[in-house]
């Protein structure tokens, strides 16, 4: 992909990975819009980067995506690329009482929300490109977050897929792959536990985007997707010809 002179959408782009993905691709020239439930954070993003379009939204609601979907078609109908960002990481046990409601909330937004949206916004005739972020508990879950590592494994499956299925139209699918990072995604129990840092994780995705590859992986991520590659990508050619 290009990484000029766009124009992105990034869900969840306010805080964590979105918010790095952010922050650089409007250091490289693009026209950026963010979507989140939170008025007052995504305002925290406009008063540091005023360039950045805004929009609230609850992506675990349906008729939200819709709207989000419908504002964007009525006023940047030229949008060329959807991030799908967002993500929720409960540490759950499923003996927990509300074990079901937060798994509801997960797979509402790890995986209802970008199948929505990919759907929704394949409908404008700009777009080229689609990134899913996933995640490298995608290949090795961690059994504490075990809904959230499910929703990753089916986003990174539904990813390869959709690469598969968009090619005829044009359309590339990005896969971004981070292995654990220091952000607050996972309740705070990722922070200032020595990880890599969202900025180098960001430095790391867009050497690799200028390289052209739509695998994109960082630290451990890397070495977990690689194994899992060797073992299925044959099979995956006779299965998807």
């Amino acid at each position: 992909m290009k990484l000029l002179n766009n124009k992105i959408l990034i869900t969840g782009g306010a805080t964590g990975i979105g918010l790095g993905l952010t922050e650089r691709f409007v250091r490289e020239n693009n026209t950026v819009i963010i979507c989140g439930r939170r008025e007052e954070v995504l305002k925290e993003v406009t008063d540091k980067f005023p360039s950045v379009i805004t929009k609230v939204c609850d992506l675990t609601i349906e008729s939200e995506r819709i709207e989000l979907y419908d504002w964007v078609a009525e006023n940047h109908s030229d949008l060329n690329i959807l991030v799908n960002n967002a993500g929720i990481m409960n540490w759950i046990n499923v003996m927990d009482t509300d074990f079901y409601q937060q798994a509801n909330n997960e797979i509402a937004t790890n995986v209802m929300a970008p199948i929505h949206l990919t759907t929704l916004f394949l409908n404008l005739t700009s777009l080229d490109t689609i990134i899913n972020v996933t995640s490298g508990l995608a290949f090795v879950p961690v059994s504490g977050a075990a809904v959230y590592c499910g929703t990753k494994a089916f986003l990174r499956s539904f990813t390869l897929s959709l690469r598969h299925s968009l090619k005829s139209k044009g359309v590339e699918v990005i896969e971004l792959i981070p292995p654990a990072l220091d952000t607050g995604i996972s309740g705070g129990k990722n922070r200032n536990m020595g990880y890599p840092s969202v900025d180098d994780f960001v430095e790391s995705i867009f050497r690799q985007l200028k390289e052209g590859k739509t695998e994109l992986t960082f630290g451990t991520s890397e070495t977990r997707a690689k194994a899992n590659n060797d073992a299925i990508r044959e099979y995956y050619k006779k299965l998807n010809p």
